[in-house]
């Protein structure tokens, strides 16, 4: 019999949102339909500045964006329906992830906020929501992230070898499945910078390939202010978000250094992603035998070249079954179910929370909980 879920995901690099149909009655996990529906530019515009750190917001402008996404996030799961022909009512539940505006995790009173209100996508699809994962975490002193190495350890640990997962989204993060341990933390900047600066200089959203980084040069002591950042050194448990990494943050490092051409700024910001993964593995998984990149960082051949410059084998997750663009939202659909069985989602040993936790709220849909 059939165990049907629906994994949503929005990231930080805010171009849309990915919804996975999966069946998990099997030995292995299986993908039965996929769906990206990208943002439009004036939402991206919305989600972005509502996410500034340490501006004014008004409470009306984020209701109303917080049920804007609710109703995008439940056109998905439909439209996902629609493309698989499976009926609403096989599904067991839906585990939406939520578009991150802000996420604060090392204050006296930490949090995480995402918005896309699954009260209204349980009512707009009539199927039991489960969201809002990360907070349940943090109440327990986690950081609340990263959340996905539980399903990573589920999906591509391997008995015979050490592998490491690369996420690479807005922020990179690393996940490490070795025999002994599993150590998981958010390492730094991904494609967040690289995409806000390729899109102030051309108007793209994206550097395709890394071609327009690789037609630059890197500037040595621009990267080196870059690594100096407390951050990288720090130990985990750890995550970090475009708070940190953010705009100002680029723009203060820039104002340091003299002159320079956009290209050569794009092609040390992709040294930055990699050299800080590779040192992340470095320091923390010497033992590393195969390295998995899945996020759109994938995509980017530039940067997949530089992460190949380490000593171990750099491959996309694909090789073990898995779609680097469907992992995210695959692994929200298995945390649904991990929470629709009363079962943990969250790692202490990654997040730092002090007790394993079921995570999330569930909105039941039209026939209950089950």
């Amino acid at each position: 019999m059939s165990e049907l879920y629906i994994g949503l995901m929005s990231g930080t690099s805010v171009d849309g949102i990915d919804a996975a149909l999966v069946d998990f009655s099997g030995e292995k996990l299986e993908l039965i339909a996929f769906d990206y529906q990208p943002f439009a530019e004036e939402l991206k515009t919305k989600i972005q500045q509502i996410s500034l750190a340490n501006q004014p917001l008004l409470l009306s402008d984020y209701g109303a964006l917080d049920c804007e996404l609710g109703h995008l996030f439940a056109d998905a799961v439909n439209k996902l329906l629609e493309k698989s022909g499976i009926s609403k009512h096989k599904i067991k539940a839906v585990g939406s992830h939520g578009q991150t505006v802000y996420h604060q995790p090392n204050t006296a009173l930490p949090f995480s906020l995402q918005i896309g209100d699954p009260n209204v996508i349980t009512e707009k699809t009539g199927i039991t929501t489960v969201a809002d994962f990360r907070r349940r975490d943090m109440a327990a002193f986690g950081q609340g992230a990263p959340l996905a190495p539980a399903f990573h350890q589920a999906v591509f640990a391997n008995s015979k070898k050490s592998v490491t997962v690369v996420n690479i989204g807005g922020i990179a993060n690393i996940t490490v499945l070795s025999q002994n341990q599993i150590i998981a933390f958010d390492t730094g900047t991904g494609n967040t910078l690289m995409d806000y600066w390729i899109n102030k200089h051309l108007n793209l959203a994206y550097d395709k390939n890394g071609d327009w980084g690789r037609s630059g040069a890197v500037i040595p002591e621009l990267l080196t202010q870059f690594k100096q950042a407390e951050y990288f050194t720090a130990p985990p448990p750890k995550s970090t978000g475009k708070e940190y990494f953010s705009v100002s943050w680029l723009e203060q490092h820039l104002s340091l250094i003299e002159s320079y051409k956009a290209e050569d700024v794009q092609a040390t910001l992709c040294h930055l992603t990699a050299e800080t993964i590779n040192d992340a593995i470095a320091n923390h998984a010497p033992d590393t035998e195969q390295v998995l990149v899945c996020g759109g960082g994938a995509h980017n051949e530039y940067l997949m070249e530089l992460l190949a410059k380490s000593n171990y084998p750099v491959s996309s997750t694909e090789d073990y079954g898995v779609h680097p663009d469907h992992v995210e939202a695959i692994a929200f659909a298995w945390l649904a179910r991990q929470t629709m069985n009363n079962l943990s989602g969250n790692l202490t040993q990654v997040t730092g929370a002090k007790t394993p936790c079921v995570l999330g709220g569930i909105y039941p849909g039209i026939r209950g909980l089950f």
